[in-house]
């Protein structure tokens, strides 16, 4: 299996509606769903669910 293909790079937007997005990657096999994360949105001053988008 290529790199790409079992660890994609994916997109976390904010959900606070502030358009700001932190680039990560996840594993596949163990996250085969879209992945939501609690993390710090600078622009909103506070932490704020992060939703993967394709």
């Amino acid at each position: 299996m290529a790199r790409d293909a079992l660890r994609p790079v994916i997109k976390l937007r904010s959900t606070a509606g502030t358009g700001y997005t932190y680039v990560t990657r996840k594993n596949r096999r163990n996250d085969p769903d879209r992945m939501e994360l609690r993390k710090y949105d600078p622009v909103a001053g506070r932490h704020v669910v992060f939703r993967e988008e394709r």
